[in-house]
């Protein structure tokens, strides 16, 4: 590999990088406080702007601090990032419109059920890319789905969310 192609992998890691840390609302220096000082907030900084290559095992530590899997820390090859930008869409109950999910609440949900929600949920986030950790917005096929998954019906989804407390 050329050091221009390593180069403008490096940038492209710390675009990626930088993507999921703003994602997340975190500052560098949050990032060194949460890591106890082992992601420095200016060596952070030199793999966001890509003057400096990140070992695998940095970036596996990065991805745990971060809770995503580490492929997400990988630029895609091809066309890059999803259409989708992770923007919440307001809430309405009227069916064909999205639902936002709060993440945040998602460990104290009482029912066994959140379990098996918060699986779909997180292959969405992969899938979307969104990894704020706090908010997700699915669409009338994701209730669907989750429907499905739960045994219920899809026009019932909504009122199983909401009593789980999971709508916002």
């Amino acid at each position: 590999m050329s050091d221009e192609m390593t180069t403008t992998y490096a940038r492209k890691v710390g675009e990626r990088l930088r993507k999921v840390r703003k994602q997340q609302r975190l500052s560098l220096q949050a990032v060194e406080v949460s890591s106890g000082e082992e992601f420095k907030a200016s060596v952070l900084g030199a793999y966001e702007r890509g003057e400096r290559a990140i070992s695998v095992p940095r970036l596996q530590r990065l991805a745990r601090l971060y809770n995503v899997p580490v492929d997400q820390l990988l630029p895609k090859d091809g066309a890059g990032e999803p259409a989708w930008n992770g923007a919440s869409e307001p809430e309405d109950d009227q069916v064909g419109t999205k639902v936002t999910i709060d993440l945040t609440r998602l460990d104290m949900a009482p029912e066994a059920d959140s379990a098996l929600i918060g699986r779909y949920l997180g292959m969405i986030q992969v899938q979307r890319q969104d990894f704020n950790g706090r908010v997700l917005t699915v669409r009338e096929e994701d209730l669907r789905a989750m429907a499905c998954l739960l045994d219920t019906r899809p026009e019932l989804m909504r009122r199983r969310l909401e009593d789980m407390g999971l709508r916002r």
